[in-house]
């Protein structure tokens, strides 16, 4: 044989055991997985994420939203400022003023008298009527002593907001919350059409 030139062993067939091991072996490795065109590569591709259909531009009537807030001095500004951009994002800013108000003591007044340590903020608007609810975990009193004496403190805490309700032509109120946990919830409606009666006095 020549130097240099490489010798080359005949081809022959495998045995059993053999075939067996090169069998497991192939079976251990990672294949490449073909992409949605069709064509391989290493990694597993991940499906395209699908654009949103709905790209309506929100108006009054999809205005549905609801917040937690933690029970502290900062809240009633952050509930303000966050219902204010809810309300321009929904072509709402005509309520802007009487809104944000109710914001303010609805969230000032759950934060003074929860125990936990956040409470919830809900904004609907049906029916040409915004409507804004409270939720704090202060329990309704069974002794109807104590009762009286906190509706009176609670009901003392939301005077302003019972001055806008009305010069909204608006409602307001509280009670036992029908949440699972219990507590009290604080409502006002403010009726669109009343905001402009509130915006000329």
């Amino acid at each position: 044989m020549a130097v240099g030139s490489a010798s080359r062993e005949p081809a022959r067939n495998l045995l059993p055991w053999e075939g067996r091991a090169r069998a497991r072996e192939t079976s251990h490795r990672l294949l490449p997985t073909p992409d949605w065109n069709g064509a391989p590569h290493a990694g597993i591709p991940l499906p395209p994420r699908p654009l949103p259909t709905n790209l309506t531009r929100p108006i009054p009537e999809t205005l549905a939203y609801s917040f937690t807030f933690p029970a502290a001095l900062a809240s009633p500004a952050l509930a303000r400022a966050t219902t204010g951009e809810v309300l321009k994002t929904h072509a709402l800013t005509d309520m802007l003023d009487p809104a944000l108000q109710v914001v303010s003591e609805l969230t000032a007044t759950a934060a003074q008298f929860t125990d936990a340590p956040d409470f919830y903020l809900s904004l609907r608007y049906r029916a040409a009527t915004l409507r804004l609810i409270a939720y704090d975990n202060h329990p309704r009193h069974t002794n109807p002593h104590l009762a009286t004496a906190c509706d009176t403190r609670r009901r003392a805490s939301l005077r302003l907001l019972a001055c806008v309700c009305r010069a909204c032509e608006g409602d307001w109120g509280f009670g036992e919350s029908r949440e699972p946990g219990g507590g009290t919830r604080m409502w006002a409606t403010l009726p669109r059409s009343g905001t402009a009666t509130y915006a000329a006095k």
